[in-house]
Formats: structure tokens, C-alpha cells, sequence
């Protein structure tokens, strides 16, 4: 009995295999399109001579379309199915590559931003449907293993697109710099326009990519996956009939927020960071690559603790101390240690995602693909969190012209004040990790 039960589980693992290779694959489309906002953050605030707050809707663009699609996508793929979801969120998202082309050709910043956003409707898709489709693949309390797995596949990408992007597009934009305060008006727009036709052969590229994928993706060989139904209690309580029922899932759906704000804050604001800081913008270009690196390490770690060692509760209530702990190093230190502290956030920030979502879809059942567009919802916390970030940084840089601080140290003391914003999204997890993914949950659940 032991030995057939053994073989049936190795079975279940042979025939996960392909599913998982090719769900990794997506992670590591949307990973590249995601990361690369740390390079284009600094090249847009060049191009469009804009303000911090300004640059920073780079990532609102981005994240602000899980807000606009989650509920539709989940429509959508209880439609089509989660493969058609998948191949028609690569589509759209070459769409959205696309549109760099004309949005380059105008120098418009609100055309970057639509297309940007074009692109995020696609991850929208794309991550309703494969995140509950690689936590569901398996047994649950594994959940956080196997999205640590994508996690991998998702940041070794970011690593990739964020060194890419960063050669193509940030490489001499020190020197353009220089170079635009010393021109006339007529040759600052031919430089700039030059600069922005750059983007116009990666992402031609890029979106070609993309198509062809959604095509493939059609035709891989991905099962059928269903969510396992919720058990009728023994007491005899009626059924649960709507998603508002479960509050560990509207905690979780809090704490995914404050996570996706803290990492893409981690991710995409240490090169300006670091720019702020003085130092020099061909240096400053590899740092998202130090929080990447950050990230795939962990993940790494979880894959080999998680669920043999330690508990994916366990994972989250370490992430969340840890990421308190490095929220006062950043603030309290300065120059490049303070830039180390940004990237370390990456060792607090990558077990976060794959232990909350099997945390918050425990004992959801049928609820679970609406669940899902809940949490991916939440991906919005990478539109607002990194925007009131630089809201702080320009708000906290007129307060110190003001007071009349010497200008050279304005936006670096500027920079730093705004990670205070970390501290209370770190304690919101680290709550949800103790004490919010048990709400609501009878103790044998």
C-alpha cells in the first residue's frame, strides 16, 4: 500500500513536470516586461523632463491595470480556460510593445504610459490565470515551493531585462545630461528624440517574441486543473455563498498590496536611488540587478526548505521581521551601504508572494478563481506605493530648499526620507504572517 501510494505520488510529479517548465516560461516573459521599469524610469524622467513623482508612473502605469482588469480577466478565463487566458495575455502584451514605436516616434509621455498599461492588462491575464494554475497544480501546503520555483524563473529574467534595458537605454545618459544643460533649444529636442527612438528595436523585437509565444502556448500540453471543492463542516454550518466570507482572503489581498508596492519600490526606485546619491549612472544601472539577485538566492532557499523544513507561515513571519529590520537600516545609514540595504530587501521581499497566496486561497474551493482576481488586484500596490514614494521625495526636496540645505544634498537626503514608506507595509505582513492568514479558518481547516 505505502509502495503504490509512493509511485502514484512520483507519477503526479512526472506528470507536473511539463506543466511547470512551461508555466515558469511565463514567469519569465512577465519578469522580463516587468523588471525592466528600473532602466526606464531614469531614461523616461530624461527624455520627458519629468519629476520624481512624475517618472515613478512608469511603474503606475504598469501595475494600475491589475486594478482595471483583474475582475474582467478572471471573466475571461472562466470563458476560455486558464491556456487560452495565457496565450491571449502574451498577445495583448505584444500589442503593447508595439505601441513603444509611435510613442517614440512622438516623444509623448502619455503614450509610453498607454503602452505601458497595454502591456500590464496582458500580465493581468497572464498572472490570473497562471498563478492559481501553479498553486492549484499540486498539493497545497507545496504551493509555496512551487511559486518559489516560478519566482526564480520570474527574477532571473528581471536580472536579464534590467541589465538589457539598462545597457540600451541608460549607457551615456550621464553625458546626454551634461550635454542638454549646455545646447540650444532646437538641438535639445533633436538629442532627445534620438534618445527615444532607442526603445524602438528592443521592444520591435519584444513584441515579436510575445506573439510567437502566444501562439505556442496554445498549442503546449497543459492539464485541465480544478480547485479541490470546500469541505461541508461537521457541525453542519451552511455553506459559505460569497467571497466575503473569508477574511484571511481580504488580509491576504492587504498584504499582497504593501508587498508589490515594497518590492517594485526595492526593484525599480534603487537606480534613481543611487543616481541621487551621486553616484554615476553606468554604475548605478546594475543595482536592480543586486535586489534580482537578492530575490533568486531566497527563492532558491525556499524551494529546498519549504514545506520539508519550515512552514510557508513560518517563511512569511521571517520575511516580514526581516524586511522591518532592513526598513530602518536604509533610512539610517547612507551612501552606497544604503544602497546594499535597498537591494537586501530582495532576501525579505522574495518568499512573500509564494507564501500568501497558498495562505489566503486555503479553503476557498470554488471560490478560488475569484479569489484569484482578488489578489491579483493587489498587484496594484505597484502603481500607488512606488508613486507616494516619489511624491515624499519631491515633497521632502522642497522642504529642504526651503530651509535653505545645501543643494548637492537635497535629493539624496530627499531619496532616503521617502523609505520610511516600508516600515508600516513590512508590518502589515508581518501581522497577516502571525496572526490575519488564520482569521476566519476553523483550526482543523
Amino acid at each position: 500500500m505505502s509502495n503504490s501510494f509512493e509511485e502514484n505520488a512520483e507519477n503526479i510529479k512526472k506528470n507536473n513536470l511539463i506543466p511547470i517548465v512551461i508555466i515558469a516560461g511565463l514567469f519569465f516573459v512577465f519578469g522580463f516586461v516587468t523588471w525592466i521599469n528600473g532602466a526606464l524610469i531614469p531614461f523616461m524622467k530624461t527624455i520627458n523632463e519629468l519629476t520624481d513623482a512624475q517618472s515613478y508612473l512608469v511603474a503606475s502605469a504598469s501595475y494600475i491595470s491589475f486594478v482595471v482588469m483583474a475582475i474582467p480577466a478572471s471573466y475571461i478565463i472562466k470563458k476560455i480556460g486558464y491556456k487560452k487566458g495565457m496565450s491571449l495575455g502574451l498577445v495583448i502584451m505584444g500589442i503593447g510593445a508595439l505601441l513603444f514605436i509611435p510613442a517614440a516616434g512622438a516623444r509623448t509621455y502619455w503614450m509610453f504610459l498607454m503602452a505601458i498599461f497595454i502591456q500590464g492588462i496582458g500580465m493581468t491575464l497572464l498572472q490570473t490565470a497562471s498563478n492559481p494554475y501553479i498553486t492549484i497544480l499540486g498539493p497545497l501546503k507545496s504551493a509555496a515551493k512551487r511559486i518559489a520555483i516560478m519566482g526564480i524563473a520570474n527574477k532571473v529574467a528581471g536580472a536579464l531585462g534590467s541589465v538589457i534595458f539598462g545597457a540600451i537605454l541608460l549607457s551615456g545618459i550621464d553625458k546626454m545630461k551634461d550635454k542638454l544643460s549646455t545646447v540650444d533649444d532646437v538641438e535639445k529636442l533633436q538629442l532627445l528624440d534620438s534618445m527615444a527612438d532607442s526603445v524602438v528595436t528592443p521592444y520591435i523585437i519584444m513584441a515579436i517574441v510575445l506573439f510567437i509565444l502566444g501562439i505556442l502556448i496554445r498549442k503546449a500540453p497543459l492539464p485541465n486543473v480544478k480547485a479541490a471543492p470546500i469541505k461541508a463542516t461537521e457541525a453542519g454550518e451552511t455553506a459559505k455563498t460569497n467571497i466575503f466570507q473569508f477574511p484571511h482572503l481580504w488580509l491576504g489581498v492587504l498584504a499582497l498590496f504593501v508587498y508589490v508596492g515594497v518590492e517594485v519600490i526595492a526593484g525599480d526606485t534603487i537606480i534613481s536611488y543611487g543616481i541621487s546619491l551621486g553616484i554615476p549612472t553606468e554604475e548605478a544601472k546594475f543595482f536592480t540587478l543586486f535586489t534580482l539577485i537578492a530575490m533568486v538566492f531566497t527563492y532558491a532557499l525556499g524551494v529546498f526548505l519549504i514545506p520539508k523544513y519550515i512552514s510557508q507561515a513560518l517563511a512569511l513571519k521571517a520575511s516580514a521581521i526581516l524586511g522591518i529590520i532592513l526598513s530602518f537600516s536604509i533610512v539610517f545609514t547612507s551612501g552606497f551601504t544604503s544602497v546594499l540595504f535597498v537591494a537586501a530587501l530582495g532576501f525579505a521581499n522574495a518568499l512573500v508572494w509564494p507564501a500568501v497566496w497558498p495562505l489566503a486561497l486555503k479553503g476557498l474551493g470554488e471560490f478560488t478563481k475569484t479569489a484569484s482576481a482578488l489578489l491579483i488586484m493587489a498587484i496594484s500596490g505597484g502603481a500607488i506605493l512606488p508613486w507616494l514614494y516619489g511624491k515624499i521625495v519631491d515633497i521632502n526636496k522642497a522642504d529642504l530648499i526651503s530651509q535653505g540645505i545645501n543643494e548637492s544634498l537635497v535629493s539624496s537626503q530627499a531619496s532616503t526620507y521617502g523609505y520610511w514608506i516600508l516600515l508600516p507595509c513590512y508590518i502589515i505582513i508581518m501581522y497577516y504572517a502571525f496572526f490575519g492568514h488564520k482569521v476566519g479558518l476553523k483550526k482543523q481547516d
